[in-house]
Formats: structure tokens, sequence, C-alpha cells
């Protein structure tokens, strides 16, 4: 029995050891995970800060509660460390690290490629490496594998490596980490196998595909269908702004249809880590191949110029009542990229309100999960909510539509109100204030 079919049997009897390289928002819960169904798991994390608290039994991120962390760390299935040597001692290792874009758009694999190295200083014959970081297609063979075959080990013979992207979407109360399917991409049968029997152990359903690219171009694909139907969304609230229509009406009645139509809302521009990201990876690996992503482009371009629409809309609803931009007082409410999460990578209430300091605008904002962000420089902390700070800003911009803020209150006490998610839909009172996207 070699030992990748030795590695087989240790995950079925879950004494393989797992290793997750990056422990923010997917690897964590990853982390939690793996514990929860028995496994030994170790974290790595270049910020000790991140290992300090969950040596200490305490959790940094929303959906994964401090009871799980304490609980499998007591029970001594879950540890984390800063220390790269013990993926040596690792059976199976997931990579969870950030692929953001350049300043050029670039897809920037710097992240990976340091993970990368990081393991290939520790391979070993019987080990599993599976990707998870969203990435175009075409990493994991053509830069992931070559790199640890440099040490001299053969892919599928002496170790294996999979893609299997992340699907989390923070703060879904309905599908958890378990509940949604996930893929595994492996670059031979046996890596693909071991890395289903892996994935088995944690989640309700593996969908298996033919090879790591195959698995890489679904999280793309997934990614950029919400993204093109997002701008179509938007596109379709900056056409019935132009015919005095309610968007928010229209794509409700729309969605009464039982088949043929998926609803897509509007918004202030997108935000995320993975929205406004994944759909310029693909784009990015076809113009390598002499082919333009149109859809892209355009719902990228149409996506992107949102926060500027909002930024002027903002100046025509204060122009209404002789208000310039410049010394008005301006409360935003959210600044996270969705609700009920503190995460504000690529948030568009970050363009807004750069936008309105421009315009001279005095800006505030509230939000209950940011009390604290830097903006170019800037530090701006997160203001109370009381009835003074709403009924004295000339105009509340609701940015993200955290569950939190009593948008009953904020109707009552604002003067103007500019909605750009519908969170005030179901408040009647006072409707004159309000002016949506």
């Amino acid at each position: 029995m070699n030992r990748l079919q030795e590695l087989g049997g240790r995950i079925e009897s879950r004494e393989a050891r797992i290793g997750v390289v990056g422990l923010g928002y997917v690897g964590l819960p990853l982390v939690v995970e793996f514990a929860r169904a028995g496994y030994r798991v170790t974290g790595f994390e270049l910020d000790a800060e991140k290992v300090r608290m969950l040596s200490a039994g305490h959790s940094y991120i929303e959906d994964v509660p401090a009871s799980d962390v304490a609980k499998y760390r007591a029970s001594g299935h879950l540890s984390a460390t800063t220390d790269f040597g013990v993926l040596a001692a690792m059976d199976v290792i997931n990579v969870c690290v950030p692929t953001p874009l350049t300043k050029t758009k670039d897809p920037d694999v710097s992240y990976i490629v340091r993970a990368v190295e990081d393991i290939r200083k520790r391979l070993r014959a019987g080990q599993l490496v599976i990707l998870g970081s969203t990435t175009y297609p075409g990493t994991t063979h053509e830069l992931f594998v070559p790199m640890l075959e440099a040490t001299g080990l053969q892919v599928g013979v002496d170790f294996c490596v999979a893609f299997a992207p992340e699907r989390i979407d923070p703060a879904n109360k309905v599908w958890h980490v378990r509940a949604v399917p996930k893929v595994v991409g492996g670059e031979t049968p046996l890596c693909n196998e071991l890395a289903t029997k892996v994935f088995e152990k944690i989640f309700d359903t593996v969908v298996p595909v033919s090879s790591s690219q195959s698995a890489e171009m679904v999280k793309l694909l997934e990614n950029t269908f919400r993204a093109i139907n997002i701008g179509l969304a938007n596109e379709v609230a900056l056409m019935c702004d132009k015919l005095g229509l309610d968007v928010w009406e229209v794509i409700e009645a729309a969605s009464t249809k039982p088949y043929g139509f998926m609803k897509f809302l509007p918004g202030p521009g997108l935000g995320g880590h993975c929205i406004p990201v994944d759909p310029t990876y693909l784009a990015w690996k076809m113009k390598a191949l002499n082919f333009t992503a149109r859809f892209i482009e355009l719902a990228t371009e149409i996506n992107g110029h949102m926060p500027e629409y909002v930024a002027s809309k903002i100046a025509g609803l204060l122009n209404e009542d002789r208000l310039p931009v410049n010394g008005s007082n301006i409360l935003v409410l959210g600044v996270a990229y969705k609700p009920d999460v503190s995460d504000m990578r690529e948030s568009p209430a970050l363009d807004v309100i750069r936008l309105l300091l421009q315009k001279g605008g005095r800006v505030t904002y509230h939000d209950p999960h940011v009390l604290e962000l830097n903006l170019d420089g800037a530090t701006l902390k997160s203001v109370d909510l009381s009835d003074d700070v709403l009924s004295t800003a000339d105009l509340v911009v609701i940015v993200t539509n955290h569950s939190a803020i009593d948008y009953r209150r904020v109707v009552a006490k604002a003067q103007r109100i500019y909605d750009t998610r519908n969170a005030t839909k179901d408040v009647r009172e006072a409707r004159e204030k309000i002016r949506k996207l």
C-alpha cells in the first residue's frame, strides 16, 4: 500500500491531520467544520493577533460562534499557529488565501505563491494539497502543480492536488457552510477521489468535476452570472429613473413570474471579495487568449459607475432645496459591502463617501458592524444613530441596509432620505422625505 492509499484510509478513519492556510472568512469556517467532523485541524495564519484570539477561544468572524472555537480548542481538535513549519505534519492542506486584483486590474496571485512556497519546503509523499482561493482557470495546473513538482515529487503518484472553490456567503442564515454543495476538481482521478473523500465528511453534497480547470471555471461562472445580472438590474434602475418609474416596483412585479425570471436587485455598486473581482479574473485570462469578454466588460462598466450616479443623485436632491453638497451634513447609513457583516472589501460606500468629500460634503457615517474605517489616510468613526444626529443631517443616505437599523425611526427623524437599497419599503409615513435609487 503506497502513501496516498494510506492517506485515503486515514481520511476515512478521521486520523488524517488537516491544515488550513489562511484564517479569514473562508478558512476559519472550514477549520471549524473539520473540527466538528472529528478531525484534528491546524490553522496557519500570518496575523499573530488572529492566532492569539483563536488560541484563547475567541472568534473574529461573525458567522463563526466563539463557543465553537472554544469547544474545539478545548477538545484538542482545533489549533492555530504562525509557525508554517508545522505544515510538514499535515496530511491534507487547504489553501484559503486572498486573491485580489492589482492596481492595473491584473490577478494578484502573490498570496497563493507564498502559500505554495511554504508548502513546497515541507512537501512529502502522501500529502493532499487543495487550493480553495478563487483564481483564473489554469492557476492550479499551470502555477500550483509545477511549483510543487519542483521538489522532485510527482502529482498523482507521490502527492495529490485539487481545486475546490469556496462558496461562502457571509451572514447567510439559510445556506450555511455544510449545506452548500462543494465542487471538487482534481489534477488526476486519484486526486479527485481523495479530495472528494475529504469534503464528503464536512459537506452534505460533493460535486466532482473532470479537472481543476473546470472547477476554477465553475466558481468564475457563478460570480460572473451574478455580476452581469446585477449590472442589468442597475441599468434598469437608470432606465426607470429616466422614465419616472419605480424600479423596485417593476422588479417585484416581474419576480412574480414563476419561470424564466430570477430576481436581482440594483444598488450603489458592487462590493465584497468575490463579485467585483472574479469576473475580472476571467476577462483577464480570456484577453490573453485574444478573446474579449464583452458581457463582463459592460457589466463591470455599469456597476463601477454606480457610486458616481449615487453621488450625482445626492447632489441633485440637495439642489432641489437650494442646498449645495459643499457644506451640507450628509449621514451615510452602512459602509460594509453587504447587510449584517463588517467586511468592507470593495464596498461601494467608500467610493460614495470619497466622492461626497471631494465635493465638500461634511460626511459622517453610522454602521453597527464597522466602528472605525480608514479612508485615504483619514480615520472616520461610526457616530451614534441618535435622534439629534438624524434630524440635523441635511440628507441621510442608506447605502447598506443592516437589519439592526430602525428605518421607521430614520424616516420619522430625518429631513431627507436617499435610499439606495429599498430599506424603507415597509415604512408608509412621511413618504415625501424619501427618494430611491
